[in-house]
């Protein structure tokens, strides 16, 4: 007889500190990830793997089960040794509720599927010029000694992008390995790529037996993500690269010297936790000096987050983490991989452009994007204007309803949501949403239609990317789109045709915030700027896999060596490779040093001189959009001045931010008692940008918060620093004392910033930020640190 159906009301995430329910039934299987205090194994096991094997024993004598389970279940998915102690594995509900309460178990988290983020960069970027080639690329001999490991789909090895030509051999601290899997042999690796790992336990475990035809169980990348991130960042110089004509020149990552390892832990569906995790731990015990990483998730606090745990750890062997910022933008404080030891990078534009028009039959132009290559719009008498419709305006819905009733379906141009009678022939104006953008073309052209135009909608704002549509397509703005939705609804019988241009360089103004870019604040803590940096992400041009359709669509037959792709996954590597280039310039700075580095010389005025702008809007971007401003590689190689943070740093700060004990311990491994919790302030991290929280209240004194900050100077001669402020809105700014001399490198000093303020200056608060900045400069240098004040309403 089959044992009775029992239910539980399971914590989500099994700790002291967050809980959400969800139903399982008690034989239903998932993967978990559970995190242990190796220092309290039992000394009968002879080393924590038999601990863990025999506690995972213990819990499957359950005689309200079946005997019958399957042996796979005794097994681990992964042992966690290098960045995090434990393992994972497929566990009942009741199961995890039951290990939760083991000795030495700290936590115990359900293992969530998380999504990837998704040339003329280095050039836009400085690093052809004649300094920066005499500095930075030169000191670092492109990162030939630093190795970049890549979590991330794989990588298409064959790709000239990764040939090892030129290159000396590899570093003697290098451990890793060359995983032989399917059409992937070690002869797959070179001087180039000196690594190749994955990673399926977790995948397999939340979806079944993976697909043959679609995931391939080796390193070889089969999504082309993986294959693009890498070359970005590391990619050697191949000429004469395009995408179908389009971004002709040279493609060259940015340390093109610099060493690639791969860990593919992301598949057709996703990326699972566990996976992501276990790609840490192997990465740094092989010796990565850098883990580029454009994969994210809800923002959840750091003890729950096996991205920030695992960066944690990384850290901690001096691993420098650069992260994608996500793709949430334009919505305020949507920013992911917030920990203050991970670098997070939101997106820039560079000044390349695709450019394409959309002329109505009024005569008016609307210029958007496209990368779309094949024959020109016309119809079979060969008429370039046709009839133009709105995909609200041809549900199959409304084959009988008003002409300007709509449905979201439609207006998005889902899959069957659109008439043939109605789309014909004509071309479909398409809301974003709903489907990727470029399978919109598709589901027109299935329709019956011959060209799409995609129009943004609100919030997305002005922001373009270019598409590389299956028929005659564009994208456009959401006011050209409002535009062309009025002049269809005005007119009886809407006509439009589509002009496609080459590639435009020069575009002014360059850079600008890319709209999709996630902003700040960090939904974590205020105390902490987030994002960091921003750096290219629109339109990159870099390496594509074979068998992979550069729009990732089963009808598209097109193949190329090179694609073109935009998101803060393609943001995240530009600052991989050049985090890659200061630890070959300066191979003993710590991951915090490289991170200060890229913030305190980060410009925030595009190349005229004017205030980088956001391009939802084309208004002045602010600090919670682009954080400290666009990486400068000229500058970082040479800062000056740089704020250093220790492991220990960071556990004052995760105590000031009412982190317990226990939720520490799940974080870094250590003892997690906070020794004078109350003599720690969260705004006393030493981080390169500095961010205070005020609480309005009734009382009549104005607030005053004093923080202190430590700089190392990093120059090669004495040097004297003075300092000035730009005082935020609502507040004045001390700085004690006003200038430092520096006798020798290495020296360390430290200042106080106090910060009051204004009697009444701001009043109805809800939430309000202001900002301001403080810069130390010596003449040559300017160490600049972003002053943001938050005022909130207090409780």
């Amino acid at each position: 007889m089959a044992p009775p159906s029992h239910t539980l009301q399971l914590p989500l995430f099994l700790t002291c500190s967050f809980f959400l329910t969800l139903t399982l039934t008690l034989d239903e299987k998932q993967s978990y990830i559970i995190r242990v205090q190796n220092d309290l194994k039992p000394s009968v096991f002879s080393d924590v793997e038999h601990w863990y094997r025999s506690t995972l024993s213990s819990l499957r004598y359950n005689p309200l089960k079946s005997t019958d389970h399957d042996d796979q279940d005794e097994e681990f998915l992964h042992v966690y040794k290098t960045v995090f102690h434990g393992f994972s594995a497929r566990l009942t509900a009741q199961e995890a509720q039951q290990l939760a309460t083991f000795d030495g178990v700290l936590s115990v988290l359900p293992d969530r599927l998380r999504q990837l983020h998704t040339t003329r960069s280095p050039h836009f970027m400085g690093l052809d010029s004649p300094s920066t080639m005499s500095n930075l690329v030169t000191e670092s001999d492109s990162g030939s000694n630093v190795v970049i490991g890549v979590l991330d789909t794989g990588i298409w090895p064959e790709r000239p992008s990764f040939h090892d030509q030129g290159m000396g051999p590899i570093p003697s601290f290098w451990k890793g390995e060359c995983t032989v899997g399917e059409n992937f042999t070690k002869a797959n690796c070179n001087k180039k790529i000196i690594g190749a790992r994955y990673f399926t336990s977790g995948y397999v475990a939340k979806m079944g037996i993976m697909n043959s035809s679609t995931d391939i169980k080796s390193a070889r990348d089969t999504e082309g993500h993986g294959t693009h991130t890498a070359s970005t960042a590391a990619g050697r110089a191949v000429g004469d690269a395009s995408f179908l004509g389009f971004a002709k020149g040279v493609a060259v990552g940015i340390a093109p010297k610099a060493r690639i390892a791969a860990y593919k832990v992301c598949w057709k569906r996703g990326c699972m936790d566990s996976d992501i995790l276990a790609g840490f731990d192997k990465a740094v015990e092989d010796g990565v000096n850098i883990i580029s990483i454009s994969i994210g998730g809800s923002a959840v606090p750091y003890n729950l987050d096996p991205i920030a745990i695992g960066s944690f750890g990384a850290m901690e062997k001096g691993v420098f983490i650069s992260a994608s910022a996500g793709n949430e933008g334009p919505r305020s404080t949507s920013v992911t991989n917030v920990a203050p030891w991970i670098t997070t990078v939101g997106a820039s534009t560079i000044d390349r452009k695709f450019p394409a028009d959309l002329v109505l039959g009024n005569g008016k132009r609307i210029t958007g994007s496209s990368i779309y290559r094949g024959d020109p719009l016309h119809d079979i008498n060969n008429f370039q204007h046709l009839p133009l419709i709105y995909g609200g305006n041809a549900s199959v819905g409304l084959r009988n309803g008003a002409r300007h009733s709509s449905s979201f379906s439609s207006a998005t141009c889902m899959p069957d949501s659109l008439d043939k009678e109605r789309v014909r022939g004509k071309i479909v104006v398409c809301d974003r949403g709903g489907t990727p953008r470029v399978s919109k073309g598709e589901i027109v052209k299935d329709a019956g239609g011959v060209g799409v135009v995609v129009a943004n909608v609100f919030p997305m704002g002005e922001g373009l990317v270019a598409d590389a549509h299956l028929i005659p397509g564009l994208g456009v703005t959401d006011s050209a789109g409002n535009l062309i939705r009025d002049y269809i609804n005005s007119n009886a019988n809407p006509t439009a045709t589509m002009t496609f241009y080459e590639t435009q360089v020069g575009v002014k103004p360059a850079p600008v915030v890319a709209s999709f870019s996630s902003r700040g604040p960090s939904a974590e803590s205020f105390f902490v700027l987030k994002p960091d940096v921003i750096a290219p992400g629109v339109n990159i041009l870099a390496a594509w896999p074979d068998g992979v359709a550069p729009t990732e669509l089963s009808s598209d037959q097109r193949r190329t060596q090179f694609n073109i792709a935009s998101g803060t996954s393609m943001s995240c590597p530009h600052v991989s490779g050049l985090a890659a280039l200061l630890k070959g310039a300066h191979p003993y700075w710590s991951p915090a040093m490289i991170r200060s580095a890229l913030m305190t010389t980060a410009y925030t005025q595009d190349q005229q001189g004017n205030p980088l702008l956001d391009e939802t809007s084309y208004n002045i971007s602010t600090t919670m959009d682009m954080g400290a401003g666009h990486v400068d590689p000229e500058k970082a190689v040479d800062p000056g001045l740089v704020y250093d943070i220790t492991a220990d740093d960071y556990l004052n700060f995760l105590c000031a931010s009412n982190y317990s004990g226990r939720d520490i311990k799940q974080i870094t491994k250590r003892a997690g008692k906070c020794r004078g919790k109350h003599d720690h302030k969260p705004w006393n991290l030493n981080y390169p940008a500095i961010s205070v929280v005020i609480y309005s209240t009734q009382l009549q004194e104005p607030a005053i918060v004093l923080l202190t900050r430590t700089v190392t100077h990093v120059g090669e001669t004495p040097s004297t620093y003075t300092v000035s402020v730009t005082n935020p809105k609502g507040v004045n700014v001390t700085v004690t004392p006003m200038s430092m001399n520096f006798r020798e490198k290495g020296e360390k000093q430290s200042y106080v910033v106090r910060i009051k303020e204004e009697k009444k200056a701001v009043t109805s608060l809800n939430s309000v930020i202001e900002v301001g900045k403080l810069s130390w400069s010596n003449g040559k240098q300017h160490v600049v640190s972003p002053l943001v004040v938050v005022w909130k309403q207090a409780l």
